[in-house]
């Protein structure tokens, strides 16, 4: 046994140099995995929650485009694109462009009526007759109804002469008197308001009420 052990202390004399080396070496690179494993699950983690981080707004914008687009058009006091809540109704449309004109004819518009996205709200004037009787206007009708509603009439907004002059009444004097008006006043806000023109009396705007829109 005591020879066994003083070949040991005569190899540990020997060696002892690379022993420590290589036990350091081990010591060292055991650290250094160590550490670079728990680096790597700290990152794998903070990856984690950012990626949900970033998910939950996208999912919240999902659900959260609550709006409609309207235009309104006709017997309002500031006709115009409106963005409203998604639950609001024809009368919330109106109370955004201003409210109704004094020429405005409610009886054809069904206030309770819920918005749609891209939607034409469009109010009459008294004495004009939209299509489908009294109980509706534009503003309860299909998109592409609302515009039949438009495109068979002129619009004194976007007129030219030509168009001015295909209308019953309204003459080559007449229809530069317009276009001036609508240069030097901006846009009509309803027909009615062809009574400000010159040579376009209460009778004259009643016959041709039925040939134009705003």
């Amino acid at each position: 046994m005591e020879q066994v052990l003083a070949q040991f202390r005569e190899l540990w004399e020997m060696h002892r140099k690379e022993v420590i080396i290589g036990v350091a070496i081990l010591v060292f690179g055991g650290y250094y995995w160590y550490q670079h494993q728990g680096m790597n699950a700290t990152l794998g983690t903070n990856n984690a929650v950012n990626q949900t981080s970033q998910v939950k707004p996208t999912a919240n914008s999902a659900t959260a485009t609550g709006k409609v687009t309207v235009d309104v058009k006709g017997a309002v006091n500031k006709p115009g694109v409106y963005t409203l809540p998604k639950t609001s109704r024809v009368q919330e449309a109106i109370t955004a462009a201003g409210g109704q004109t004094n020429q405005a004819d409610m009886r054809q518009v069904n206030l309770a009526k819920e918005l749609m996205d891209q939607q034409m709200v469009y109010i009459p004037v008294q004495g004009e007759q939209l299509p489908g009787g009294t109980d509706t206007s534009s503003a309860g009708l299909s998109d592409s109804t609302a515009s039949s509603v438009n495109q068979s009439k002129i619009n004194l907004n976007q007129a030219t002469k030509e168009d001015l002059l295909k209308i019953s009444g309204i003459g080559d004097k007449k229809a530069d008197k317009i276009i001036e008006y609508r240069q030097s006043h901006g846009q009509f806000k309803t027909v009615d308001e062809l009574k400000n023109v010159d040579g376009f009396g209460e009778k004259t705007v009643a016959k041709l009420k039925e040939q134009l829109a705003v």
